[in-house]
C-alpha cells in the first residue's frame, strides 16, 4: 500500500497523566482546525474506543485507534498511513500519560512514547498546572530530557487561575528553551461528562455540536494555531499491510448499534467494508431483530447494564436473535457477552433475563474493574478466527460472572506480558462471546 499523503503533517497530543485535559483540548483543536478549512483528522494511542468518536464528531472524518502493543508493526504503519491519506493535518491523542504502557519489547508498550519514536512525531505537551506555577517547568524538563528520541516540540499550560498563574509558569518553562504556545483557563464547564467505562460517548452527548463549538473557541482564544501547526512534522509511516486486521466475520454483518451497543474500534469495521462486506446496523433497544439476509451477528460492548430492562423487554429483538443463532454464526464483546448470557443483574440488583444463549450470568451490582491488554488463543473457530488463531485485544469492565456456566470455553488469554490468565468466555452451537475486545490478529 502507499506511504501515505506526503501533505500530511501531525503532532502527538501528551500529558503527565489521565485527567490532564487531553481529549478536551485535542477535540477543540480539532474543531479550530476544520473551521479554518483544513482537512484533520484524530487518532487516540491505545485501546480507548471512546475518544475516537468524539475525534469523529470534531472532524466529521472516522477517528483510529494506533496501538503499538495490540497491532502488529506492520498493521499500525497501514493504519497511519490511512489516517494522513486524506488529511492534511493528524492530531494523535495519547492514552494515560504519554509514556504510559507495558513493559514489552522495544516499541510495543502501547505507550504514545512508542508512535513518536516510530514515526518522528513532536509532542505538544499538556500541563494541568493547578496548584503549581513553576514547579510546572520541573515536569516540563523531565519530559524533555526522559527519552532523548521522544522530543517535546511545545507545551499548553491547562487549568490557568489568572494571568499572573499563567505568566510564572509560563517563563519558567520558556527559561529551559521550551516553546510555551497556549493557556487554557481554568473551566470546569469545558470538562465532557464522565461515567463508569470513561467518558459519556458522543452519541449520547447532548447539543454535542454545541459544545465542541465552544471547546473550539475557547482553543482559538487560548492556544496559538499557527504555532502549533508549525510545531507539525510529516507523517510518513512508510509501507504497512492490513495482514494483521480482523477479517470480516462475514460477506454481510448484522452489527448491534445503539446505546447499548456501541463500542467496536473504527478500524475494525472500516476493514470489514474494505475487503467488501456490507454492514448491516440494527437496534436491540428499538426491539430490531438481525436482519435475516446477513450471514453472521456480531454484538458489540456498550452498556447493556443500563438498558437490562429494555433489553430484556424487546421480544422481537429476542426472537430474532433467538432465530438467526440456529444456523448462523453469533459473537458478542464485552457488553455484548453479558447480552448472550442467562441474565444480568444490574447496578440495582435486579436481575433480568437476557438471550440464553450462552448459559452464563453476569451482575454490575457487584462490580469490579477488569482492565487489561489480552492475548487470546482461540480454542474452537468461531467470528473472530479459525481454532489456535491469536488475538490481541484489551479487556474494560466492571461486571462480574456471577454464574460461569457451563458452556465450552472460547479462548485460553493471558494479560499483556503473556501471564496465563486461564479459559475465557464461551461458545455453544454457533454463538461465542468473551468479556475481551479483539482488536487485532497477533500475526498476519
Amino acid at each position: 500500500m502507499t506511504a501515505g499523503n506526503i501533505n500530511a503533517r501531525a503532532i502527538i497530543v501528551g500529558a503527565p497523566r489521565s485527567g490532564s485535559g487531553k481529549t478536551s483540548i485535542t477535540i477543540g483543536l480539532l474543531r479550530a482546525l476544520k473551521r479554518r478549512g483544513i482537512a484533520v483528522r484524530g487518532a487516540k494511542s491505545g485501546p480507548d474506543y471512546i475518544d475516537p468518536g468524539f475525534h469523529a464528531a470534531a472532524t466529521g472524518r472516522d477517528g483510529v485507534n494506533l496501538d503499538s502493543w495490540a497491532m502488529p508493526p506492520g498493521l499500525l504503519a497501514a493504519l497511519a498511513a490511512d489516517a494522513a491519506d486524506d488529511a492534511e493535518a493528524v492530531l494523535i491523542e495519547s492514552a494515560m500519560g504519554l509514556f504510559d504502557g507495558i513493559p514489552a519489547d522495544a516499541g510495543r508498550s502501547g505507550a504514545a512514547a512508542d508512535l513518536a519514536r516510530l514515526f518522528g512525531l513532536p509532542v505538544l505537551l499538556v500541563l494541568d498546572v493547578s496548584g503549581q506555577s513553576q514547579t510546572a517547568a520541573a515536569v516540563a524538563k523531565g519530559f524533555a530530557s526522559y527519552d532523548p528520541a521522544v522530543r517535546i516540540a511545545g507545551v499548553v499550560l491547562n487549568r490557568l487561575g489568572s494571568e499572573r498563574h499563567r505568566r510564572l509558569a509560563g517563563q519558567a518553562i520558556e527559561a529551559l528553551g521550551l516553546p510555551v504556545v497556549g493557556g487554557v483557563m481554568r473551566d470546569p464547564s469545558l470538562t465532557l461528562p464522565e461515567r463508569h467505562l470513561g467518558l459519556v460517548q458522543a452519541g449520547e452527548h447532548a447539543d454535542i455540536d454545541a459544545h465542541i463549538d465552544r471547546l473550539a473557541e475557547v482553543m482559538e482564544r487560548s492556544i496559538d494555531i499557527d504555532r502549533v501547526l508549525d510545531l507539525m512534522t510529516p507523517l510518513q509511516p512508510g509501507a504497512g499491510d492490513f495482514g494483521a486486521a480482523l477479517p470480516p466475520p462475514g460477506q454481510r454483518i448484522a452489527l448491534a448499534q445503539d446505546a447499548a451497543f456501541s463500542f467496536l474500534y473504527p478500524h475494525v469495521a472500516k476493514h470489514w467494508r474494505g475487503m467488501g462486506a456490507e454492514v448491516v446496523p440494527f437496534s436491540p433497544l428499538a426491539d430490531e431483530a438481525p436482519d435475516e439476509s446477513c450471514g453472521v451477528c456480531w454484538l458489540p460492548g456498550g452498556y447493556p447494564e443500563l438498558h437490562a430492562g429494555q433489553l430484556a423487554a424487546a421480544e422481537n429483538f429476542r426472537a430474532g436473535m433467538r432465530k438467526f443463532a440456529a444456523d448462523k454464526p453469533v459473537h458478542g464483546e464485552c457488553g455484548g457477552f453479558m447480552m448472550l448470557g442467562q441474565g444480568l443483574v444490574d447496578g440495582d440488583g435486579k436481575e433480568h433475563a437476557m438471550l440464553g444463549l450462552l448459559g452464563h450470568a453476569t451482575s454490575f451490582a457487584k462490580r469490579k474493574m477488569n482492565l487489561g491488554y489480552r492475548q487470546a488463543r482461540l480454542k474452537a473457530a468461531s467470528a473472530l478466527g479459525p481454532a489456535g488463531a491469536a488475538v490481541r485485544g484489551h479487556e474494560f469492565h466492571y461486571a462480574q460472572l456471577i454464574d460461569p456456566g457451563a458452556d465450552e470455553p472460547l479462548a485460553d488469554i493471558a494479560d499483556g506480558q503473556g501471564n496465563a490468565l486461564g479459559p475465557s468466555g464461551g461458545r455453544r452451537g454457533h454463538v461465542s462471546g468473551t468479556f475481551f475486545h479483539a482488536i487485532a490478529r497477533a500475526e498476519p
